[in-house]
């Protein structure tokens, strides 16, 4: 008996020694972002261009709700008041009409920012759907397109504008339909040089080869591709439409009266600058207001989309 368990307790001490599997805690690496996060990250990072954000939503803001704040409409005329200057009863003064400036203000900005955003965005679709269909089709089409683009870029566009507007009697939805067909050109040539690369991508040749339309194609694979450009040219269009359509109200071929826009007011304050310089102070600093913000948005947003600058390679990393 004492032999069998002598026996028995040294085979169980022979037994090799199982220890539990410690399995090793690798810590998780950063989760990539996202391609909008990525973006806006590298946005964010430019001081500039949030400024530029937060002076065009406060300008936007003022445009739409400033007229809350006063009585006075832009049309109305205060007979007992003629060119005075900012008070208490009116805030930015009256010109010789004995209108308010402040209303006429909100109205002006409201009346500018609505010809600019809707010239911008119709110009740059127009753009894109011709720009990308010359480089898709080739051969005679982009000939022909690039032929009257060429064409329509040497003709006097600003004439045939002041002419057009003018016998038209300044309407602003006639001024956002000339500016809009006079001004696509520029960026369609853009895109179509960017387009003629993406017509030969994989992703493309797929399409044909599965029997896509070309219209589908050009919709769905080109002009996604060329977002990063699109957004750009949106927001920098935005300014050169401001700074047209303050051109042509200040020459008295945009916006006529009764209407109001920032162009028509620079004009009605450009003679009395010197003796009421309220009539011109107050649109004016609003039309930079306006085109020092877009513009810091745009360039915010050439840094963000390409990888290739240096702000957006640095909001790149972790």
């Amino acid at each position: 008996m004492a032999s069998d368990v002598t026996t028995t307790d040294v085979q169980a001490d022979r037994k090799p020694h199982v220890t539990p599997e410690v399995t090793a805690q690798v810590p998780a690496g950063p989760r990539p972002l996202g391609r909008g996060r990525l973006y806006l990250r590298r946005f964010l990072r430019n001081r500039l261009a949030v400024a530029g954000v937060v002076i065009f939503a406060l300008l936007v803001l003022f445009s739409a709700f400033g007229g809350l704040f006063t009585s006075y409409a832009y049309a109305d005329a205060d007979f007992a008041a003629l060119t005075q200057p900012p008070s208490a009863t009116h805030w930015f003064g009256t010109n010789q009409g004995g209108n308010d400036i402040y209303a006429s203000t909100v109205h002006g900005l409201q009346r500018s920012l609505v010809i600019a955003v809707s010239v911008s965005v119709l110009t740059v679709v127009i753009a894109a759907v011709i720009g990308s269909s010359a480089a898709y089709f080739g051969g005679r089409v982009e000939k022909a397109t690039l032929a009257v683009i060429h064409f329509l870029l040497i003709v006097p566009s600003f004439l045939i504008l002041a002419l057009v507007s003018h016998r038209l009697a300044g309407d602003w939805r006639v001024l956002i339909l000339v500016l809009t067909v006079f001004g696509w050109m520029s960026t369609a040539r853009v895109i179509w040089s960017v387009s003629t690369s993406l017509r030969e991508r994989d992703y493309v040749t797929a399409a044909e080869f599965m029997g896509v339309r070309p219209l589908r194609i050009i919709v769905r694979h080109i002009i996604p591709n060329l977002g990063s450009l699109l957004i750009v040219n949106l927001t920098l269009g935005v300014v050169a439409t401001v700074l047209s359509e303050t051109a042509l109200s200040f020459l008295g071929f945009g916006v006529q009266t009764p209407d109001v826009s920032l162009g028509t007011m620079l004009a009605d304050g450009a003679g009395t600058v010197t003796s009421a310089p309220w009539l011109f102070a107050f649109p004016a600093g609003l039309v930079v207001l306006l085109t020092v913000s877009m513009t810091f948005i745009g360039d915010g947003l050439r840094d963000a989309l390409d990888p290739t600058s240096v702000t957006g390679a640095a909001g790149g990393r972790r």
